[in-house]
């Protein structure tokens, strides 16, 4: 493919002719604010954020969504640009709820940050705003569309990435908001819960129930961690404070998933800390639980693995695995069946 020269901000470029002008700022290190774009979506120039200056064009364009091409002029950060972002922001603000010092996405918001960078304290629009109520029927996502700008991002991520088309716009002008079919919860529709509509908000319209007041983006540090779930070996990152996981988000640089999580890999956590864990093992002796030491557990497994093996023969016996343990873990479990047992009967929970 031919690559195009261009100027960005009187910084000289070469870049494949079917880049965006957005695309080609990025490869420079050029910075440009933008809502509604992510590199793991088709780009639809919705928030207007982006607005930049080109040479030989009328008006200000969007790069998110202008292809570059030969010779090009661009200024990113004209005082024109400027104004145009601050009218923008002043507009989504005067239907956004200001309550950044409660709000759980403080700090990792998207729109706060615009707001912060270009100074805008409240909105200079007075008028109607909305108040639409909290939507969290479901145990998984927390829906504030008092706070939704309408990027699509959320949309966009269940078409593209997930391909499951749940949700889209809902009603038109002033009513507008994402929602399902015929406006019903989350969990009657076809949503698997994989959690991208959540790792692309770039506001607080959607949340993770679970971690919700359990710690801010400043308060938290990522590990990024293997999903513990199925073989696929999706790459995560755990948000950790005062060394509890309060939440999981997606790791774009994963080799398998590319950030893509499914609803165990995104929520499936909470066995961590769970209060119902099991920290020592049980026997049951008079038809109950009790707690017992390592070795009279293995010792009792052991005498009954032996005894119905005896008895009824090595397939009487089956070993399910775990996706939580390691795999060297699992692989000493099959071992353990094929080659002391003699049963072949093994299985994986991930695979149920």
């Amino acid at each position: 493919m031919a690559d195009v020269h261009i100027t960005i901000d009187g910084q000289s470029l070469t870049v494949p002719s079917n880049y965006t002008v957005l695309q080609a700022a990025e490869s420079a290190g050029i910075n440009v604010p933008t809502l509604c774009a992510h590199p793991s979506l088709k780009p639809i120039g919705a928030c207007r954020i982006c607005l930049v200056e080109i040479e030989k064009q009328r008006v200000l364009q969007p790069c998110c969504t202008f292809p570059v091409s030969e010779g090009m002029v661009v200024r990113t950060n004209t005082p024109k640009v400027r104004e145009a972002r601050r009218f923008v922001l002043d507009l989504l603000l005067s239907d956004h709820p200001l309550d950044c010092m409660t709000c759980q996405k403080a700090g990792d918001c998207t729109l706060q940050d615009l707001a912060y960078e270009y100074g805008i304290k409240e909105s200079t629009f007075a008028g109607l705003q909305h108040d639409w109520p909290l939507q969290d029927a479901n145990p998984f996502i927390t829906r504030d569309y008092n706070k939704c700008i309408l990027c699509r991002r959320c949309v966009r991520a269940c078409e593209e990435i997930n391909g499951v088309a749940a949700i889209g716009p809902l009603n038109r002008g002033f009513d507008t908001k994402i929602g399902t079919a015929y406006d019903g919860e989350l969990q009657d529709s076809p949503c698997e819960f994989c959690g991208m509509c959540i790792a692309l908000c770039p506001t607080g319209a959607l949340q993770p129930k679970a971690s919700i007041g359990k710690g801010r983006a400043w308060e938290t540090h990522k590990v990024t961690t293997i999903c513990p779930y199925c073989g696929v070996g999706c790459t995560l990152d755990l948000n950790v404070k005062d060394n509890r996981v309060v939440q999981v988000t997606s790791n774009w640089e994963g080799p398998s998933n590319h950030g893509w999580t499914c609803v165990k890999g995104r929520f499936g956590w909470d066995y961590i800390e769970n209060e119902e864990r099991l920290t020592t093992p049980l026997i049951r002796k008079d038809g109950e639980l009790v707690p017992a030491t390592w070795d009279e557990a293995l010792d009792l497994v052991a005498d009954k693995f032996a005894g119905y093996a005896k008895e009824f023969g090595p397939n009487a016996l089956g070993f399910l695995s775990s996706a939580k343990c390691s795999n060297e873990e699992n692989y000493l479990v099959q071992k353990l069946g094929r080659g002391v047992i003699g049963t072949n009967n093994i299985d994986h929970c991930a695979r149920l």
